[in-house]
């Protein structure tokens, strides 16, 4: 039979992966996440007083989210059920729930945890809603996603919200270290170090997952020795990462947060940030399309009349990239990104149109004026559609001053206020002319 390490109750094999033999036993091997459980918090607490509430861990892979579940139902005795929403449907949840029924009767808690717990739909929720409620079980979800979005109403009432960080890069070190040094489940059996560029290079390029940064480290040290050597050096590690990706998902809140930092990056134009942002996306998958169609709203939603040109090249940028295709396509996000960053700004357009369209909401009720409704037809001029229309174009300036154009009851709002930056700046003077009802170009101010 082969050697097992306990791991509460799980036995984990000798010859498992290192990041399963590495998994912490107690909130006090537990790394990083003070906030979560350090002294003081919700989880710590409930574990000194016996209890253990239902709760979600939302955080990013690697953060711990498995082990931190396994921990504190340990902490209270608790029998520990898991089931993957991936694989699982009602009929092993009612099978579940039976069993913690039957648990229960005989004075032994059940501690049920839901990993991805967001790709359950709203039936599969519903169906463990009551008994979290009544306390057949204690739910314990994980998830990658905002619980606020990807988990029902009634549900996330009944439990608190755990909220899990990326490990940094000195959480990531003693990661490392503790497996080096560890004899019984890490590498400390093995003689071996890792040099201070490896170190940087492996917590750096774990992308604050603890479960890579070990499986990194795990080559990592094959690869050292099977060259020789007791010292595992960045070269090793970069062997060992390959080309691992930084944690993106197109569906998650990395996916909106990420597109999130890259437009207020470039609404405060930093091109520096654009750049970084915009590379972060692509390197990590992004579809090309979905960034420009930000961009593209963004030139003329932050941008706007300060450099109208600014939407040409956006909507260059989507031409071009639809036409050469990636990775080539990069080199035109690239300019289209730096361009944005670098135009001057004005948001007059968005907040023109919300001022008129708050009016809307309010006038809808109000009837075209008669002189601007077209005149199709004998009977419609019979009724006095379009008397008093004065076409701009026979006017002089072609500008017809006289007329108005909303209805009287709105009185004279202004939905347009203008910038002072850019194209915008020149555009000022003729939008006063016209709101005064003055000459708007040179030479109708010399026949005056």
């Amino acid at each position: 039979m082969q050697p097992k390490l306990s791991f509460g109750a799980e036995p984990i094999p000798l010859d498992a992966p290192l990041a399963a033999r590495m998994r912490p036993r107690s909130l006090d091997e537990f790394v990083g996440q003070e906030d979560a459980v350090g002294p003081g918090s919700m989880l710590r607490g409930s574990l000194e007083r016996g209890r253990l509430p239902s709760f979600i861990l939302w955080g990013p892979p690697g953060c711990g989210k498995t082990t931190l579940a396994r921990i504190v139902a340990n902490g209270v005795d608790a029998e520990f059920v898991s089931v993957s929403a991936v694989s699982s449907g009602v009929a092993e949840l009612r099978k579940v729930v039976a069993e913690a029924q039957a648990r229960r009767a005989a004075g032994r808690r059940t501690v049920l945890f839901i990993d991805e717990i967001h790709r359950f739909n709203k039936a599969q929720q519903d169906v463990i809603l009551p008994y979290v409620e009544d306390g057949t079980v204690t739910l314990i979800g994980a998830t990658t996603e905002n619980p606020s979005f990807e988990v029902i109403a009634p549900l996330l009432s009944r439990a608190r919200v755990v909220r899990l960080k990326q490990l940094g890069p000195v959480e990531l070190s003693e990661v490392i270290d503790r497996a080096l040094a560890d004899a019984e489940r890490g590498l400390g059996g093995r003689g071996l170090s890792i040099d201070e560029g490896g170190r940087t290079a492996l917590a750096e390029g774990a992308n604050g997952d603890g479960r890579a940064a070990l499986t990194a480290l795990e080559i990592a040290a094959d690869v050292a020795e099977a060259a020789g050597r007791a010292v595992i050096s960045a070269r090793d590690v970069a062997q060992a990462l390959q080309d691992r990706r930084p944690y993106y998902d197109r569906q998650s809140d990395y996916h909106y947060d990420t597109v999130s930092a890259f437009i207020k990056t470039i609404r405060g134009s930093d091109p520096d940030g654009a750049l970084y942002w915009l590379a972060r996306m692509i390197e990590s998958g992004e579809d090309p399309l979905f960034i420009i169609r930000r961009m593209v709203i963004l030139a003329s939603e932050d941008v706007g009349l300060a450099d109208p040109q600014a939407l040409v090249v956006a909507t260059a940028c989507q031409q071009a990239v639809h036409f050469v295709g990636m990775p080539e396509g990069f080199y035109a996000m690239a300019e289209c990104a730096l361009y944005l960053a670098l135009a001057p700004k004005s948001n007059s357009a968005g907040t023109g149109y919300g001022r008129a369209a708050a009016d809307v909401a309010k006038t809808s009720h109000l009837p075209v004026p008669m002189h601007l409704r077209n005149a199709v037809t004998g009977l419609m001029r019979q009724f006095g559609y379009g008397q008093g229309y004065r076409s701009a174009h026979e006017e002089r300036g072609h500008v017809a001053r006289a007329m108005r154009y909303l209805p009287e009851e709105l009185g004279s709002p202004q939905y347009y206020v203008p910038g002072d930056l850019g194209f915008e700046a020149r555009a000022v003077a003729r939008w006063s002319e016209l709101r005064a009802g003055e000459p708007t170009n040179p030479s109708e101010r010399e026949r005056q």
